[in-house]
């Protein structure tokens, strides 16, 4: 034989034996699913709970095991986890949820955020903002400050599905905000950062927050007894104690000493706001958000707009499902730049918004290229640290909810003896007269936090959702088309590549105000490079890494037999767990 030919013959076996052998790695890696997929789902009958903190999960689980129903362990799992991770949320912050009652056989919305002081005018918030030297509501000034709604938001989801009494349901976070838990990696990270950048705000921050200075490392034991000592309260006298009693007078007394705008009366007065949940339907699914002033419309007119598309042909992460959805997401923001305000002072044209005839206009807009220069089509924010979390029970009963402080671990401002910080959710009015969502007295600002929640054939199937500020919507859209029309299950569907996209106009911006150079796509660095050269070729600004993706949990219920999938986020903390 020619020796060429030889060399070659043994080169060319050499190359198939090591193929083979691959493959056979890559089988053993991952048996079933996809091969980037972190592990399998959890799958349980009697109940589930995934949130962001493991302990809190367990807190969750504990009082489904002892009786209590979905609604009772979302209320135990949103104290424990705003306890351990403060740097996403906690009592000073708001809640939104939605919830299906099996009973009642009924998908339920929850308002549960806070309006701005009522004592403080446009013209004296403007003349104030002179003083300071700046054209916007400072994150770390007591102008940022609003009605913390989630303890409301308790209450009003306890009175009217609770089964537990409150005594019980925080029993277990009263345990461990006196006795303390050991803090977990990534939540040990932010909060290092957060005590550095409001170490020095007036009030008890520091007494609350650091141990010997600083940020707890981890493993490290931290305790809050007054956080304890308030839910104490709360659980012997009710949401009354927060809003009409010891702790709202603590707080008049703390703001009118500090030059705060928050009164007794601003608490007295806030009440949360049961809603209509929005919906489309995607390709056979109804996809639930809750609209008015915050941004789960926008998942919804992202996803009228993509079922124009055959996005199961184009794949997974390629150039051209990548394309149009960035495209999408640009076309919607910019609606939400605009019309997505407080229902009580705006009539937004929802019916408009999330109509199939109004998304076929503007898929028109898309083409070939990236569009650079968009606004509205109807005439008339990339930071926030937040937590989502799931439950769902052996009745029926499924619970979406998220709870945030927005800015990492909000304004920093604490009043003495209450054991947290007050969001800075506030800095989310515009300040055009003429924007929908302008400051005014009273008012619930802009929200970022969105719960999610799908139903098949009129069945609950899928309560989902992510934190991660203006990145909610897109983790949104990119969970609910990877389960249905990539196939995967809904913790690949959370592990999966993702992207982000920045630079459209903001709910805090002027209405004059457009995206004119087409913004900035953050991709995951595990994408294929040829991918971003498409990319890049069709005009879009493209960064591999670097961005903000979220983290994400999820609980899905077979509708024929009622078995429980869960899912969590792979890349940080948290946990689902079922029994």
């Amino acid at each position: 034989m020619d020796i060429k030919k030889l060399i070659f013959t043994a080169a060319a076996s050499l190359l198939f034996f090591s193929f083979d052998f691959n493959n056979a790695i890559a089988q053993i890696d991952r048996p079933t699913g996809e091969p980037f997929a972190t592990r399998s789902e959890v799958i349980a009958t009697r109940g589930m709970v995934a949130t962001s903190q493991s302990l809190a999960t367990q807190v969750g689980l504990q009082v489904l095991r002892e009786g209590g129903n979905a609604i009772d362990a979302a209320i135990a799992a949103n104290a424990a986890v705003g306890l351990m991770e403060p740097t996403g949320n906690g009592i000073g912050g708001d809640l939104f949820a939605l919830i299906w009652h099996e009973e009642s056989q009924t998908l339920y919305g929850l308002n549960a955020s806070g309006r701005s002081p009522l004592g403080l005018s446009y013209d004296d918030l403007m003349a104030r903002l002179d003083e300071l030297g700046t054209n916007s509501i400072p994150p770390r000034d007591l102008l940022a400050l609003s009605v913390p709604g989630a303890v409301d938001g308790w209450f009003e989801m306890h009175e009217r599905f609770g089964s537990m009494s409150m005594h019980d349901i925080l029993e277990e976070p009263i345990f461990y905000a006196e006795n303390g838990f050991p803090v977990t990696e990534d939540i040990s990270a932010a909060w290092i950062r957060s005590v550095r950048i409001l170490g020095s705000q007036p009030g008890a921050f520091m007494d609350t927050f650091a141990i010997d200075g600083h940020g707890p490392e981890k493993g490290e034991v931290f305790r809050n007894p007054d956080l304890g000592n308030t839910f104490r309260l709360l659980a012997e006298q009710g949401r009354d104690a927060f809003y009409r009693g010891e702790i709202a007078e603590k707080i008049d007394e703390w703001m009118r000493e500090n030059d705060g705008y928050l009164r007794f009366e601003d608490f007295d007065q806030h009440r949360s706001e049961w809603v209509d949940p929005i919906s489309t339907n995607y390709r056979g699914y109804d996809i639930f958000q809750i609209g008015g002033n915050n941004q789960g419309t926008a998942v919804l007119q992202m996803l009228n707009i993509l079922e124009g598309y055959d996005l199961a042909s184009k794949g997974f992460a390629s150039e051209e499902t990548l394309h149009l959805m960035i495209e999408a997401k640009k076309l919607a923001f910019e609606d939400r730049a605009r019309h997505y305000a407080d229902s009580d002072f705006y009539d937004q044209p929802i019916d408009r918004l999330i109509s199939k005839e109004y998304a076929d206009e503007r898929r028109e807009l898309i083409g070939d290229r990236a569009a650079r220069r968009l606004t509205t089509g109807i005439s008339g924010l990339r930071d926030g640290d937040t937590i989502y979390l799931a439950t769902a029970d052996e009745q029926g009963n499924m619970v979406s909810l998220i709870q945030s402080n927005f800015r990492g671990m909000g304004s920093g401002f604490v009043v003495p003896g209450t054991g947290f910080s007050f969001q800075n959710r506030g800095e989310l009015f515009s300040l055009d007269p003429d924007h929908p969502n302008v400051y005014e007295p009273g008012k619930r600002p802009f929200h970022t936090i969105i719960p999610g929640f799908a139903m098949k054939d009129g069945r609950p199937w899928f309560a989902f959702g992510n934190m991660g500020g203006g990145y909610q919507p897109i983790g949104h859209v990119s969970i609910i088309t990877n389960v249905i029309d990539f196939g995967m299950n809904i913790q690949e569907a959370g592990d999966a590549l993702r992207w982000d996209h920045a630079g459209s106009t903001e709910p805090t911006d002027s209405t004059s105000d457009l995206l004119t150079d087409g913004g900035r796509a953050f991709i995951e660095s595990s994408i294929d490079f040829q991918v971003v050269r498409g990319l890049r070729a069709r005009g879009h600004t493209v960064q591999i890494g670097g961005g903000f993706f979220g983290r994400y949990q999820g609980i899905m219920r077979d509708p024929e037999t009622g078995v429980l999938y869960g899912a969590s986020e792979s890349r940080t903390d948290g946990q689902a767990a079922g029994f």
